[in-house]
């Protein structure tokens, strides 16, 4: 349950779910319960929540999976951290390529034409 401590609502549920993560009730690969379920347990809106879950997704303890739920990360795989590293370095290769894209197209564009004047 959320208190009325002065400290956001969020925090109070982010640091709940990082003590049962760390103490281990929460173990590496198991799932969080849903939002809903979070919201109904802690009394405190799906914002609320999604804010607390996200707290955790930046210091990296849960991972979300598309259509699947978050789940606790295995800080101590080094697999899944390279995995992500490989993740985000195709991502930073994939827009690098489609950013040259745009800059070529963009100085193509904006090639004088004849006949129009420029400003």
């Amino acid at each position: 349950m959320v208190k009325n401590t002065g400290r956001p609502g969020y925090l109070q549920i982010a640091d709940d779910l990082r003590a049962q993560i760390r103490g281990g009730s929460l173990e590496p690969g198991s799932p969080l319960p849903s939002t809903a379920k979070l919201a109904e347990q802690y009394g405190a809106s799906l914002s609320v929540v999604k804010l607390a879950v996200g707290v955790l997704r930046t210091e990296g303890l849960v991972i979300g999976q598309q259509g699947k739920g978050v789940f606790v990360r295995d800080t101590d795989d080094p697999q899944a951290a390279g995995d992500e590293l490989a993740d985000l370095r195709a991502t930073v290769h994939d827009l690098s390529v489609r950013l040259a894209k745009v800059e070529e197209q963009l100085a193509t564009s904006t090639t004088p034409r004849p006949g129009r004047s420029s400003r």
